[in-house]
C-alpha cells in the first residue's frame, strides 16, 4: 500500500515541531526544580566553557551560557559580556531572550551589543573595551541564552573555573573543558572541591569538569571570603605568551626571573641629571631606610597616580624616565620609578605583585601563574621588610593599610620570584584612643571637648578626612560616626596627621541638645556618648560557615563627666569585666569628687577563625557589648 506523500510530510513536520518545542520548553522556568529556586535570584541552566590551546600564543575560547532570571535582582547574574583588546578578538557573539514558558522573545547579534571602554575615567589610555548585552525585560522570569567565541594571542591567563559564581545564584550545570592538542605542559590547582557535586573525567592532556545541581548560597556575616570556600580551578601553561612576549616557567623562581627580565629591559633607567638630583637629596644620609624615606617623599611630592592599560602596559611599567618627565604613572610605573630612584642612591628594593583590596587575598604560594591586580615596593630590612604604596601622595612611609596588608605577595628579584607576606595590622595595632571632657548642663544638654587618636587600620579609615570641607566633615561626624546622637552640633574641628608616628588626631568641641532626660528630681543620661556599639550581629538558625574576625582592634575610651550644680551621683553602676576567646570588654567607674566622675571603657576583638558553632556565642558577646554601651545612669537633686 502506498503511503500518502502529504501524510509523510505532515508527520515529519509534526516531529520536527515537537523536537523544536521540546528544546524551547526546556528553557521554561517551569523546568527548574523547587530546590534550585530556593534563595535564588537567578539560575544558571548551563555555563559551558570550552578552551582550546591551539599554540603557545593562541587560545580559542567558546562559551554557551543560559541563565534564567527569576526577579529584578537576578539581572546582575546574566554576565552576557565579553572584553576585547588588541590581542583578543571576538569572532562570534549572540544572545536570545526567552519568556517564562520558553518562547523566543528577541534575538541579539554581535552588532546589537553595547560597545564601550572597559576602563573608567581615571585611566589615561587603554585598548581594553567590552561588548555587553543591554536588555530591558517586560516580565519575570525570563531566560537569556548567550553564546560567544574569541581568539586570544595571550596565553598567560587561562580563564579560571568558578562553577559557583556568586551568592543567591543556583547552578544546574557548569562545564569546563580544556583541549590541548599540542600537548603543551600545564599545571592545575584544584581548591575546595570536596563536598560539591563535581565530576572529573579529565585525561593527562585534556581537562573535563562538570558541576551539577548546586543550590544557591546565602551570604553570612563575619565569615571567609567567597573564594575561600567555593570550588575553583586554576590552570597555567609552562610555556606561554603575554602580549607577544614569550615566557617559560613552572615555579615562582622561574616565573619571577622571566618577569624581572621583561621589567628591566631599559625601563628602570633614569638620566644622569635625575641621579644627581636624588643623590643631592640623600647627601649625608648613611642609613638606607632614611634614604628610602627621603626618596619616597620626593616621589610623592612630584607625581600623581593615573592608570595606563594599553598593550603590555597592563603588565609592564612605563619607563622610569618617562614617569619622571610626565609626573604621573599607574601602580606599575610609579613603583618601578621609585625603585629606579632607590637604585640610584644605592638602596635595594623589589617590585612586588599583590592582590589588593580590603578583603584579603593571597597570591598562591604553591602555584606560579599570572596573578595579582596591583603592585607595591618591597625594601629588605634584615628580616623586617618595609613595604611602600607608591600610588598615594599622602600615605606614610612604610604604611600599607588594609588595601594590601597581611597577605602573600610575589616579590620579583634578579634571582627570581619569592613569596613574602606584607605587614599585618591586627588586634591592638588597630587602636583608637578617645578622651573627652563632658559637661552636663542643667537643662539636659551637654558640651564636650574630645580628642580621638587612631592607629593601624583605624588610622587608615580616618586620615583621608583631613581633606574634607567643613560641610563634608559635619556630615561625616553626624551621619557616619555619631548617628545615634540626635541634635549634635560640631562647634570646632582640628586634625593632626602625624605621618612619623602614623597617628591621626581629631580634636573637636561638640554640643548635643536634649541629651539627658530631666525630671523633677532626676537627671537620666547614657554614659557612652562617643563610641557606642548600636548594632547586633545577625542571627542564623543554621549557620553554614566558619566565623572569621579578619583583623581585630582595640578601642580605649575615657570620659570625664562634670555634674550640673544642684545634682549628685547617688550611685555609679557596677564595673563590668568580660573576657573570652573573641576578645574582651570592660567598663570601670572612678569617682573624682562630688561634682565629677570618670567612665573608662575598653573593647577588643581578636583576629581569628572559629568553628561555625561558635558564631552564636560571638553574637551574644556582641549583643552584651551593645547592651552595656547603652547603659544609663541617674543623678538626683540635692
Amino acid at each position: 500500500m502506498k503511503t500518502n506523500k502529504l501524510t509523510i510530510f505532515l508527520i515529519v513536520l509534526m516531529l520536527c515541531s515537537t523536537i523544536f518545542s521540546q528544546e524551547e520548553q526546556n528553557l521554561s522556568s517551569l523546568f527548574i526544580s523547587k530546590e534550585l529556586k530556593e534563595n535564588a535570584n537567578a539560575v544558571v541552566r548551563l555555563n559551558e566553557l570550552v578552551i582550546t590551546v591551539e599554540a603557545v600564543d593562541q587560545l580559542t575560547i567558546k562559551q554557551k551560557r543560559i541563565v534564567t532570571v527569576l526577579n529584578k535582582l537576578g539581572k546582575d547574574h546574566i554576565d552576557a559580556y565579553k572584553h576585547y583588546n588588541n590581542d583578543t578578538k571576538i569572532t562570534r557573539l549572540s544572545a536570545i531572550i526567552y519568556d517564562a514558558l520558553g518562547n523566543k522573545v528577541k534575538k541579539y547579534s554581535k552588532n546589537d551589543f553595547q560597545d564601550v571602554s572597559a576602563i573608567d575615567g581615571g585611566t589615561l589610555y587603554s585598548d581594553s573595551r567590552v561588548k555587553f548585552l543591554e536588555h530591558t525585560p517586560t516580565s519575570y522570569p525570563y531566560t537569556v541564552v548567550f553564546e560567544s567565541e574569541e581568539k586570544n594571542s595571550s596565553t598567560g591567563f587561562i580563564p579560571k573555573w568558578f562553577p559557583i559564581e556568586n551568592y543567591y545564584l543556583a547552578t544546574e550545570k557548569s562545564v569546563y573543558i580544556i583541549n590541548n592538542p599540542q600537548n603543551i605542559p600545564f599545571r592545575k590547582r584544584e581548591k575546595n572541591f570536596n563536598g560539591f557535586s563535581i565530576k572529573n573525567s579529565s585525561t593527562d592532556t585534556n581537562l573535563n569538569y562538570v558541576l551539577t545541581n548546586q543550590q544557591a548560597i546565602k551570604p553570612e556575616y563575619y565569615t571567609l571570603n567567597f573564594e575561600e570556600f567555593v570550588p575553583n580551578l586554576t590552570i597555567a601553561l609552562n610555556q606561554f605568551s603575554l602580549k607577544n612576549i614569550k615566557g617559560k616557567a613552572s615555579n615562582w623562581k622561574e616565573f619571577g626571573k622571566w618577569r624581572y627580565e621583561y621589567l628591566k629591559n631599559g625601563n628602570d633607567i633614569v638620566s644622569e641629571s635625575i641621579k644627581s638630583e636624588v643623590n643631592n637629596i640623600t647627601k649625608g644620609i648613611k642609613d638606607p631606610i632614611l634614604k628610602a624615606k627621603a626618596i619616597y617623599s620626593y616621589m610623592q611630592n612630584r607625581t600623581r597616580y593615573i592608570s595606563v592599560q594599553e598593550g603590555i602596559g597592563g603588565w609592564k611599567p612605563i619607563p622610569a624616565n618617562k614617569v619622571h618627565e610626565l609626573g604621573y604613572g599607574d601602580c606599575k610605573g610609579l613603583t618601578n620609578y621609585t625603585k629606579a630612584l632607590l637604585d640610584a642612591v644605592g638602596v635595594e628594593s623589589h617590585y612586588s605583585v599583590v592582590w589588593a583590596g580590603s578583603a584579603k587575598k593571597n597570591v598562591y604560594s604553591d602555584f606560579s601563574s599570572m596573578q595579582g591586580n596591583h603592585v607595591i615596593l618591597n625594601i629588605p630590612n634584615n628580616g623586617n621588610d618595609i613595604w611602600l604604596e607608591c600610588t598615594s601622595q599622602t600615605m606614610p612611609f612604610g604604611f600599607l593599610g588594609d588595601f594590601t596588608d597581611d597577605r602573600d605577595v610575589l616579590v620579583i628579584t634578579p634571582e627570581g620570584g619569592v613569596i613574602k607576606r606584607t605587614s599585618a595590622y591586627i588586634n591592638k595595632d588597630n587602636l583608637q584612643v578617645t578622651k573627652a571632657s563632658i559637661k552636663l548642663l542643667p537643662e539636659g544638654s551637654i558640651s564636650a571637648q574630645l580628642e580621638r587618636k587612631s592607629y593601624g587600620t583605624q588610622y587608615d579609615n580616618k586620615y583621608h578626612i583631613e581633606n574634607y570641607t567643613q560641610k563634608e566633615l559635619n556630615k561625616y561626624y553626624k551621619t557616619d560616626v555619631w548617628s545615634y546622637n540626635n541634635n549634635l552640633e560640631i562647634e570646632d574641628i582640628k586634625h593632626i596627621n602625624d605621618k612619623e608616628k602614623v597617628e591621626f588626631t581629631e580634636s573637636l568641641n561638640v554640643k548635643i541638645e536634649k541629651f539627658a532626660t530631666v525630671r523633677d528630681s532626676s537627671y537620666l543620661f547614657k554614659l557612652n556618648v562617643f563610641n557606642r556599639v548600636t548594632s547586633v550581629s545577625k542571627k542564623y538558625r543554621n549557620r553554614q560557615r566558619s566565623l572569621e574576625i579578619e583583623r581585630g582592634f582595640t578601642d580605649k575610651d575615657e570620659f570625664t563627666f562634670s555634674i550640673p550644680q544642684g545634682y549628685t551621683t547617688t550611685y555609679l553602676p557596677e564595673n563590668i569585666n568580660i573576657t573570652n576567646k573573641f576578645g574582651s570588654y570592660s567598663i570601670h567607674f572612678e569617682k573624682i569628687d562630688d561634682t565629677s566622675f570618670k567612665y573608662i571603657r575598653e573593647f577588643s576583638l581578636l583576629k581569628g577563625i572559629y568553628p561555625k558553632e561558635d558564631y552564636e556565642v560571638y553574637r551574644k558577646f556582641r549583643k552584651t557589648v551593645a547592651k552595656y554601651d547603652n547603659l544609663r545612669t541617674e543623678l538626683t537633686k540635692l
